[in-house]
């Protein structure tokens, strides 16, 4: 199996129930994207998590944001948060983004959120990191001029491993408007600070 088809996610499924199930049923048609078509958004957000994030920044943003994740309940719950808030500039794909991705064009997006990606701590794990040469090079490809990704860890090996990997970009330090995050809140019960990392490719 190539670098590039190694997944860097497990999808997590719990039950749902009834609700949950008329509520997706619902909205999806409202929200959901099963594929690209005509659609080119602005912002791409990969790995939301329950959405907390997505929706405050949405909300005060109105550019044109894809939202993607694989886990099920941070689909329905992101798909819920946009209902109460009325939002109509997000929306919403379950599944891997990169295949996405690759189907954008040239140039397209002026940001790309990468907000607590999985770290796959462990070193024989690492090659099933998000951040990987081959994204790198898709990202370049993708973003406008003056385009950037917007990169939050709370894993120093994490930091580390995307500074290496974006070594040939501009790099800041900026939260840039990102909300804390209930995963976040926890990351500091636990003793663990986020660091946000806003990356330029090389013009």
């Amino acid at each position: 199996m190539g670098q590039q088809e190694i997944r860097s996610y497990l999808v997590r499924r719990g039950r749902t129930g009834p609700t949950a199930r008329e509520a997706r049923t619902r909205l999806w048609p409202v929200y959901g994207l099963e594929q690209l078509g005509a659609y080119v958004p602005q912002v791409v957000e990969i790995g939301f998590g329950m959405g907390e994030a997505t929706a405050v920044m949405a909300a005060a943003d109105p550019r044109q944001l894809l939202a993607v994740d694989v886990h099920p309940a941070g689909v329905m719950a992101l798909l819920r948060r946009l209902e109460l808030a009325g939002l109509t500039n997000v929306r919403v794909h379950e599944g891997d983004a990169v295949p996405l991705l690759r189907e954008l064009p040239d140039g397209c997006l002026e940001e790309v959120r990468l907000f607590f990606p999985d770290p796959w701590p462990k070193p024989k794990h690492a090659k099933r990191r998000l951040v990987r040469p081959t994204f790198v090079a898709l990202l370049e490809r993708l973003l406008a001029p003056g385009g950037l990704v917007h990169l939050a860890t709370d894993r120093p090996e994490y930091e580390a491993h995307a500074r290496d990997a974006f070594a040939a970009w501009s790099v800041t330090e900026d939260r840039h408007g990102r909300p804390e995050t209930g995963y976040e809140r926890r990351a500091h019960r636990d003793g663990r600070t986020a660091v946000d990392l806003v990356l330029r490719p090389p013009t």
